[in-house]
């Protein structure tokens, strides 16, 4: 039986919006079981569907023009005069190079066919795009599962109901209550949150699992898709990046370590941002004398993979990169919320003085300093304090600490457990 997913209620909302509804997200995201769910479930509510995966050569034919997929539509239950939805379901739509133009097509003629679509890599939907589904198409994005979906996948309805309770704990006791979560986070953190990964049993399985998405991964996205010929330098530029991840890059050492040029760096940590493996942080800054204004923070998107490609699976306490990985989460449970990745920013001061996340909203900014470690103190709070202290006549600032063992508001500051990040999104609205 499928496991649900929290995109799949937006997705249903939508049936009756007028516009091409696209999901993107990196390969074995969960877009084709997705869709399949959403198939069910729009069938059980009495509409007609029709799916059809662009994976399979065969299928092409169907929808090689606009008069081919109309006619195979009614041959499989679509009636032009109808009044009812129609609901076209499309998966990997973008391995048929002219699908676009009969989308259009279908879009601007039919206007009682829905269609949903899926596709693996943002770069190459967004080419395909662009112009001929301008103002026609909603882009989503899935992503691996965020934590309360990883709990529900593994069935633990005990610590999902612990989750819902999570904000209000605080006290002598809450070290006992969240010890079951913060070892089911270390597994999240570990292994990280493809679907299939969290549904595999055993340590090695796990591994095999990544292995084999991530050699996908390279031959479909980086050889096939996007045409690299040397594929050497692409790979040694990712293993780089994961030995380095949550750190400050410089494109210059990059292109010393990898042998390629600085120009040919930037342009793969832009595909491979685009292809969902990687988030690039720039800086934010207003005043150059006084802010790092270079040298952007790049995360990867799901812990796991970094710990697949630094060939490191050991538990977080004899791990040195235990911070990171712990920032890699945040991050990305942020994006998973659906907050506008381009509002993702770092800071530095030339002090030295840091903070790991900025939310860089209009005349509102979210500052987020993460600490992995087993008590907090007084200099914990240097960088956000500093950050807080230049801007707060500025903008207005909400300021959080997340860290995994306590919780409690201190003077303009809320300390935060890392479960449930919805109190990120209350103070973005």
């Amino acid at each position: 039986m499928y496991k649900q997913r929290k995109l799949l209620k937006k997705l249903i909302e939508l049936k009756d919006n007028d516009k091409i509804i696209i999901i993107v997200g990196p390969r074995q995201s969960g877009k084709t079981t997705l869709l399949k769910l959403l198939k069910n479930q729009l069938e059980k509510s009495g509409y007609r569907t029709q799916m059809l995966d662009l994976d399979i050569f065969s299928n092409y034919e169907k929808i090689a023009t606009y008069e081919n997929i109309v006619n195979y539509l009614k041959l499989n239950g679509y009636r032009e005069e109808g009044k009812e939805k129609y609901i076209l379901l499309l998966d990997e739509f973008q391995r048929y190079q002219d699908i676009t133009r009969v989308l259009k097509n279908l879009h601007d003629h039919h206007r009682n066919i829905k269609i949903y679509a899926t596709g693996s890599s943002s770069l190459t939907v967004k080419n395909s795009i662009q112009e001929s589904l301008s103002g026609r198409k909603l882009i989503y994005k899935l992503y691996p599962l965020d934590f309360e979906e990883f709990l529900n996948f593994k069935e633990d309805y005990e610590l999902l109901n612990i989750l819902t309770k999570v904000d209000s704990l605080e006290g002598k006791n809450l070290s006992a209550i969240i010890s079951p979560l913060l070892s089911s986070l270390e597994e999240f953190i570990i292994f990280g949150g493809y679907p299939e990964v969290v549904l595999t049993e055993g340590r090695e399985n796990k591994r095999e699992i990544l292995r084999s998405i991530f050699d996908l991964y390279v031959k479909k996205e980086l050889v096939e898709y996007l045409n690299l010929q040397k594929i050497y330098p692409a790979k040694t530029l990712i293993e780089y990046l994961a030995i380095n991840n949550g750190q400050k890059i410089n494109y210059d050492n990059i292109a010393s370590v990898s042998g390629i040029s600085h120009k040919t760096v930037k342009n793969y940590i832009g595909i491979l941002e685009e292809t969902f493996l990687i988030k690039k942080l720039p800086p934010f800054f207003t005043n150059k004398k006084l802010e790092i204004v270079k040298s952007p923070k790049i995360y990867f998107i799901d812990p796991g993979v970094v710990n697949y490609f630094i060939r490191n699976f050991e538990a977080l306490k004899l791990r040195k990169d235990a911070g990171f990985l712990f920032e890699t989460y945040i991050l990305s449970e942020i994006l998973k919320m659906g907050i506008e990745p381009d509002s993702l920013k770092h800071w530095e001061d030339k002090n030295k003085r840091e903070v790991d996340i900025i939310i860089d909203h209009p005349k509102y900014l979210e500052a987020i300093e993460i600490k992995f470690k087993s008590s907090i103190k007084a200099d914990d709070f240097r960088g956000i304090n500093a950050f807080s202290r230049m801007y707060n006549e500025k903008y207005k600032l909400s300021l959080f600490l997340i860290n995994t063992v306590m919780q409690y508001q201190k003077t303009g500051i809320s300390v935060r457990l890392p479960f449930n990040l919805e109190f990120l999104r209350v103070h973005s609205k």
